[in-house]
């Protein structure tokens, strides 16, 4: 089973412009989840199953893995060869099942991290995001990689979803998503209180983009942002044979979350899941009479083109 750890979120001071109201905590946990190769679909649903299991254990009502977690998949041995991108879509049905059926007996969000799917003669990299009453919301990636478009000939996608927790909206922003301010602007715009980010990055660099980026979403947006990282690696499968990675999750930058915005962080390339609890009430008053306000502090006369 992997390591786990929680953080509680910081307490919150009293509000010198108005009595405070009872806060929405919501705890939230997420993956560094290791991409290992696997005999059978059976063997990536018992590790897909025992890290649902790990979140479980810490009360977690939304559970966050992170992209490309089916690729584990394509290490399966088929005609003597690794398996190909294109080849998963072929398991789809087989990966709803498993995680509509640990949504509901856990009675927990989980976002599924992404699985590449097929809609005519396109694939595309599609987050998916199952309830426990059933339902299953999806995003398609909508910036794409080189690798992505290139050798592996995924599509991106053309809509940014709102998705109702009930406790909060969120949208799944994924990896590359993140780099983009202007899309978590658009999020934050139509209602989004919670960024989700599974991410799969192979080095340093592509890890700091993404954690950096994430960061500055909060900062700008006044959002929570949780980010899923896959560790480990595929030896055989190109493009996939080694990861870096750290699950975090990420608040703004102001009373009452830590000085650095960091709730909860794993130990880097670690097989952990991290949790934190995520308080909605608080993140309203710091929006409204934080130290900096900075979405309605916005000057969009002077950057309407940009």
């Amino acid at each position: 089973m992997p390591d786990a750890r929680i953080m509680p979120a910081t307490a919150p001071p009293t509000n010198p412009n108005g009595p405070v109201t009872a806060a929405t905590t919501v705890r939230v946990a997420a993956a560094q989840y290791a991409l290992k190769p696997v005999a059978s679909f059976e063997a990536f649903a018992d590790q897909a199953t025992a890290a649902v299991a790990a979140a479980a254990e810490f009360d977690a009502r939304l559970f966050v893995l992170p992209e490309y977690l089916t690729t584990q998949l394509l290490s399966i041995p088929a005609n003597g060869r690794p398996g190909d991108i294109r080849d998963l879509p072929a398991h789809t049905p087989q990966y709803r099942d498993l995680f509509s059926h640990l949504a509901r007996s856990r009675a927990m969000h989980i976002l599924a991290g992404t699985h590449v799917t097929a809609e005519g003669n396109k694939l595309y990299n599609t987050a998916y995001l199952f309830h426990p009453d059933g339902r299953v919301d999806t995003q398609e990636k909508l910036h794409l990689t080189p690798t992505e478009t290139g050798p592996w000939g995924l599509a991106p996608g053309t809509t940014l979803k709102l998705i109702d927790l009930s406790w909060a909206k969120a949208a799944i922003l994924v990896c590359y998503d993140v780099e983009f301010p202007e899309l978590a602007r658009r999020a934050r715009a139509e209602g989004a209180d919670l960024l989700l980010v599974p991410s799969c990055t192979d080095d340093r660099h592509g890890f700091h983009r993404v954690r950096y980026c994430a960061q500055a979403r909060a900062i700008e947006d006044q959002t929570y942002v949780v980010v899923a990282a896959t560790v480990g690696g595929l030896p055989e499968v190109e493009h996939l044979r080694s990861h870096v990675g750290e699950a975090a999750l990420l608040a703004p930058c102001d009373y009452p979350f830590p000085p650095g915005g960091v709730l909860a962080a794993g130990e880097i390339n670690c097989d952990m899941v991290v949790a934190a609890d995520l308080d909605f009430a608080a993140l309203a008053r710091a929006r409204a009479g934080g130290s900096v306000r900075t979405w309605q502090d916005r000057r969009p006369d002077l950057y309407r083109n940009g």
